[in-house]
């Protein structure tokens, strides 16, 4: 799987499941701080990408994810 299909999963879902507007999903943008992502929503997240890419999130792998593209490349690495 290449980084744009990541991105694109993970876009859809952002979308779909957490309801954060298409308009603010850029590889900038915090996932905190301008998305909203809470810790309620990160509970949402290790689910959903445990169901569309087959691995589990460490939580202590996420505390250095900031942005999405970080993010992105975190799950990169993970599908190889």
């Amino acid at each position: 799987m290449n980084i744009d299909e990541i991105k694109e999963k993970v876009n859809r879902f952002l979308i779909d499941d957490l309801e954060i507007e298409e308009d603010s999903l850029s590889d900038g943008a915090a996932l905190k701080d301008d998305l909203g992502i809470d810790s309620l929503d990160f509970v949402d997240i290790v689910v959903i990408v445990e169901k569309n890419f087959g691995f589990k999130i460490k939580p202590e792998e996420m505390s250095n994810i900031i942005t999405l593209q970080d993010f992105y490349n975190y799950i990169a690495s993970k599908v190889g």
